[in-house]
């Protein structure tokens, strides 16, 4: 209410001194300018999962080129590690690069096909951003994907290990 009071204001004086008043700031703006919002497609939907599977499935079958597909050429996968000892966090980090690699190497081959969990769930989209959950074997990795030059891939991931059972 106050804001829409500030630019009456400010529009009266403007039309006194014989001028036109420009809103210059986004909330004097959002008054008057219809928001335009690209909404989530079901084709959105589709390639959001199809990119989590390249990723998820890559890694397990050791296909490169699907985790290639699947990533930003910057992203950047994250765990945050504690030291038991000193009780002080760190940051693992990884890099397309690196996943890449370690696809190609059979990293993910090594998982018995019965453990091979890829449950995904999309969590969230808004316009040309989304993010996902991955359930795997023994982590879960939370998904940052981008739509970039028309297609969504993966700019972050998050993850965490499951706890070890007793």
């Amino acid at each position: 209410m106050r804001i829409a009071r500030t630019a009456a204001t400010l529009s009266m004086l403007a039309s006194l001194a014989g001028t036109r008043l420009v809103a210059q700031t986004p909330a004097l703006q959002s008054a008057t300018a219809p928001a335009v919002r690209h909404l989530p497609t079901a084709a959105d939907s589709a390639g959001i999962r199809e990119t989590a599977l390249d990723y998820i499935e890559g890694w397990y079958e050791g296909t490169a080129v699907r985790m290639e597909r699947a990533l930003h050429p910057e992203l950047a996968k994250r765990i945050v590690r504690t030291d038991p000892k000193s009780g002080r966090s760190g940051i693992g980090t990884q890099s397309a690069l690196t996943l890449i690699n370690a696809t190609k190497a059979g990293g993910g081959t090594r998982t018995p096909e019965a453990r091979r969990l890829k449950d995904v769930r999309i969590l969230d989209v808004f316009e040309n951003a989304a993010s996902v959950r991955v359930d795997a074997s023994d982590w879960v990795d939370y998904l940052q994907v981008a739509k970039w030059n028309g297609r969504w891939v993966i700019v972050n991931v998050l993850w965490e290990l499951k706890p070890e059972a007793p």
